[in-house]
């Protein structure tokens, strides 16, 4: 319900974006009927069964666009992301760094977008109670750790955000009113955010944080003095890699951006570490809702 539900956050597609997007379907051939123009942020969540193919793209003849295209400039979800094959998914890395897909067969070479905000959810284990208690997880220790490693390193490293999701206590369900924010307001402050990072990016090919090298991030847009210390420590010790230092800092410039600050914050950059690494750094969630 959460992953479905992120489109909705996103700004609406770019002229640009709207017709790459929609060239992609139409080479698939799923563009709606009377929808000439794909205008929105696609969602594509594919079955934990999915081939090499139908993930990247492939098949017979010549090559037809997988999931991480039919999903540029939106949202791919793979649920039960454990159960996918682990060579299925460890081919979503080249795509997820270089922003496209090259796909030869016989018949010929495609090079189709592939820029997608990936979302994965997983089980801790096989049974999912693993945590929970040891009288409730029946599986063994083996097993947890067979399921857990079809998520190779190389993949989790570029995941940014890693979440673990509590289960929903009863007073929680029943509670009619929660008080959460809607859509709409989420969204206007994504769009606010992603405003500010374009006005940033303005005399460059760039425009969102995820887009800019990691070279470009670091040596021209500086956080504040002593922001990186942390992440800096963690890079010494080999608990954070190159890459992951550089996704730290694009999700730390957005933290900024929603909080409308011009620069990261030290805060900013330990919350971004949280975020990734799951070791709280003293980081306090301040100025972009909640």
């Amino acid at each position: 319900m959460l992953a479905e539900r992120l489109p909705g956050l996103l700004p609406e597609l770019s002229r640009q974006e709207s017709l790459e997007v929609t060239a992609v379907h139409s080479v698939a051939g799923i563009l709606p009927p009377g929808h000439p123009l794909v205008d929105m942020p696609p969602y594509c969540a594919p079955h934990h069964s999915a081939t090499m193919a139908s993930l990247v793209g492939g098949g017979n003849g010549l090559p037809r666009p997988g999931a991480v295209s039919l999903s540029h400039n939106g949202v791919l979800f793979l649920d039960e992301a454990a159960e996918f094959h682990s060579s299925v998914l460890d081919a979503l890395r080249q795509p997820l760094e270089s922003g496209h897909v090259v796909i030869a067969r016989a018949a010929g070479i495609l090079r189709m977008p592939a820029r997608f905000l990936m979302v994965l959810a997983a089980n801790p284990c096989p049974c999912g109670r693993h945590g929970r208690g040891e009288d409730i997880c029946e599986c063994r220790p083996s097993s947890i750790k067979r399921y857990r490693a079809r998520l190779s390193g190389p993949l989790m490293d570029r995941v940014d955000l890693r979440v673990t999701v509590e289960p929903v206590a009863r007073a929680e369900l029943l509670q009619l009113h929660t008080g959460a924010e809607k859509t709409a307001t989420v969204a206007e402050r994504v769009k606010a955010a992603r405003e500010r990072a374009a006005a940033r990016y303005a005399e460059t090919p760039w425009r969102t944080n995820s887009e800019v090298p990691g070279h470009e991030l670091r040596t021209r847009w500086h956080v504040q003095p002593g922001a990186l210390r942390k992440a800096e420590e963690d890079l010494d010790r080999g608990l954070l890699t190159a890459r992951g230092l550089d996704r730290v800092l694009r999700v730390a410039w957005t933290l900024a951006d929603l909080a409308a600050r011009d620069r990261p914050s030290a805060n900013d950059v330990n919350w971004a570490l949280e975020l990734r690494t799951g070791v709280r750094r003293g980081a306090v969630l301040e100025g972009i809702g909640t």
